[in-house]
Parts: C-alpha cells; structure tokens; sequence
C-alpha cells in the first residue's frame, strides 16, 4: 500500500469539512472524533470449497468491523484466496462505508430494533457499569461504534452477516431530542 504525501496547502483547505471516508447523514457533522485513528476486527472468517481435478481448492471471506470507538463505524465484507488478504479488502470496505452513531454518553439515546432477512436485533439503553450485554457479532460493531453500556437480544436467525448488518440498521435508527426537535419543528420534552 503506497502512502502519498499531503500537500500543506490541502490540509489547511480541509480542517473545516469532514472526512471524505465519512458518510454524513441528515445534517451530523463530526467535532474533534476525527483525529482518532479507526481501529478493525475480524468478526468471522469464512472458508469456501470448490472441488477441482486435483483436489479441493478454498477460498476465504471475511467480515471485518471498523470503528474508533467514538461514533464512528463501518463494516466490511472482503473475498480472497488467502485469509490475510481477504481481511485487508474486508477493512478497506468498511473504511468506505463509514457512519455516524449518535451515541448519549455511554451508552444509546432510546430503545431501537433493526431488521435484515431473517434476523431482529433489539438494543436497550443501560446503566453506567452495566457493559456490553451481547453476543460476539453484535458486540463488536456496538464496541467499536463507542456503547459502552447496552442490552441486546437478537430474535430468528443468529448468522454473523444478518446480525452484524441488523446491529448496524438499528444504531442508524438512532436520534437524540435535537435531531427529532430539528425534523419535527417543535419543542419536544424529555
């Protein structure tokens, strides 16, 4: 991977606007969690066969979550013959499909439910000290989204591709009181 060298002169014209890796949705903008460096995990590694004249052949896909653990996550989808490689394409998937979370401190702003296929996953906001109440796939894209604190349970199919794509469906549910304030036109009382 080539690193080209920045240009002091861009830097300068980019310090106001957002990262161009991170997809802005309904008016959020980023504050200082830009600077953190995003972090990746291998949530689940997949072999597949193909039976050839001389044996079997296998290639490997990966589902990688990234993140940095201050409202920012994404995740990856990435095929290769060999594992390493299928990794290094899963992360840089995820690098391109990056999203804001709204997060209320620790843990989510309101109780949300997601849907892919087969799969429905409900997060509950908890208590401070209560941790990261799920199983590995959900818990990765929660932890490297920022919760901290947080209940889930997840209902029909418990597929890694179905429950990680339902987690990250109910935390872009999310709204915190100004968003809906903003959308609806009034005042709204918590």
């Amino acid at each position: 991977m080539a690193v080209e060298p920045v240009n002091p002169d861009e830097s300068t014209a980019l310090e106001g606007s957002v990262a161009p890796s991170v997809r802005v949705s309904e008016g959020l903008r980023l504050s200082e969690q830009e600077e953190k460096p995003l972090e990746e995990t291998v949530v689940k590694v997949f072999r597949c066969s193909k039976v050839v004249k001389g044996g079997r052949r296998f290639s490997f896909a990966a589902l990688v979550v990234v993140g940095d653990r201050a409202g920012t996550v994404g995740v990856g989808y990435g095929k290769a013959n060999e594992v390493p490689r299928a990794v290094e394409k899963g992360a840089k998937d995820g690098r391109k499909d990056l999203h804001k979370i709204v997060l209320a401190g620790r843990t989510i702003p309101h109780q949300v439910s997601g849907k892919y296929r087969a799969t429905k996953i409900t997060l509950v906001p908890a208590s401070p000290g209560t941790g990261v109440i799920a199983g590995s796939s959900a818990r990765a894209v929660l932890e490297y989204a920022g919760v901290q604190d947080v209940l889930t349970k997840v209902y029909g199919s418990t597929s890694a591709k179905n429950v990680v794509k339902a987690t990250m469906g109910a935390l872009l549910q999310l709204r915190d009181k100004e968003m809906v304030e903003s959308l609806r036109g009034v005042a709204v009382n918590v």
